[in-house]
């Protein structure tokens, strides 16, 4: 069956699937899928001072960073909010990143009018494009890789490259069966998963590093952190699987007949079934049964809701 496309949402123009989801499925949890995501936005940060720059603007510590070592970081607003998100890998001469489709001008203007004095070159990689493949895909030579937060990589090819679909072990998998695993991994997607209030501490401090020096929007999450009470958390929900629908990114999560949070991405997994990431209130209880778009779901803690710890399931 030929490619089925998506023509709506964040991440339209991209495959939804190629004929049978399930064994997609399957294929990403053995390692052997390939997904093309070359609707992510590449950024390019190259010059002596760049992980001493980033690691003085970001919630990361790059300043040390090593090559071919993976890393998220977060450009914070002053109150803690997430602004920005860079997905990324430094090669001894250059920062490569991937953010969220749309985003990538934004990041590279705002990095370009905090360079000053730094020795520090940003600019947006059009050329490039993202794609993941699984740990058991044979990465072609010369492109820069980063270890992906499902197991597999994220390789940085050139736009004009075809996706593999003939090398060994691999099978090409849509966003369906790539989204699914991503939310059973218990792993957010910044702008999908969260929204304008969200602070790292909510998210699991994906991508911050609370022992070092002041970057901007440090005091909240450092606050936060030491009291351990994040106003929101992460849960990952299970949803009801009788019903056909899933529900809308954003839609209202109501307990008792009252707004706790919201839902972001939902799929439905080979394995789980429906399932979809939300944030809720702290103070909801963690075995309360929550309605999504009027679907029972069942949560499961991702965030602590006293210490704000991150417990993440491992995709295998």
């Amino acid at each position: 069956m030929s490619a089925v496309m998506m023509d709506e949402g964040l991440d339209a123009g991209l495959v939804w699937h190629y004929g049978n989801p399930v064994a997609e499925g399957r294929a990403m949890a053995d390692g052997r899928g390939v997904v093309d995501l070359h609707n992510r936005d590449v950024v390019e940060i190259e010059g002596p001072d760049r992980l001493t720059w980033l690691h003085a603007l970001t919630s990361q510590h790059l300043e040390s960073l090593t090559p071919g070592t993976a890393t998220t970081a977060l450009v914070l607003a002053p109150t803690g909010h997430i602004e920005h998100v860079l997905h990324g890998v430094d090669d001894g001469e250059r920062f490569l990143a991937w953010t969220e489709p749309g985003r990538g001008a934004a990041l590279v203007d705002w990095l370009k009018r905090m360079r000053f004095m730094s020795r520090v070159e940003v600019r947006l990689r059009p050329d490039l494009r993202m794609t993941w493949f699984g740990h058991r895909v044979e990465i072609p030579a010369g492109l820069t890789v980063r270890d992906s937060e499902l197991g597999g990589s994220d390789v940085f090819k050139p736009r004009d490259e075809d996706v593999p679909t003939d090398a060994t072990a691999a099978v090409a998998v849509g966003m369906w069966a790539y989204e699914a695993a991503r939310v059973a991994a218990g792993v957010p997607r910044i702008f999908v998963d969260t929204d304008h209030r969200t602070i790292p501490n909510e998210i699991g401090l994906m991508g911050t590093h609370l022992e070092k020096g002041c970057y901007r929007g440090q005091e909240t999450v450092a606050r936060v952190h030491t009291l351990g009470r994040p106003p929101r958390r992460l849960v990952q929900l299970h949803l009801d699987g009788s019903l056909s629908s899933l529900p809308e990114v954003g839609a209202p999560l109501m307990l008792d007949g009252r707004a706790v949070g919201f839902v972001g991405s939902s799929a439905r997994h080979h394995e789980l079934g429906p399932i979809a990431l939300g944030l809720v209130k702290r103070n909801v209880a963690v075995d309360a049964q929550l309605l999504a778009s009027d679907i029972p779901a069942a949560q499961e803690a991702l965030v602590d809701p006293d210490v704000g710890l991150h417990v993440r399931p491992v995709l295998r």
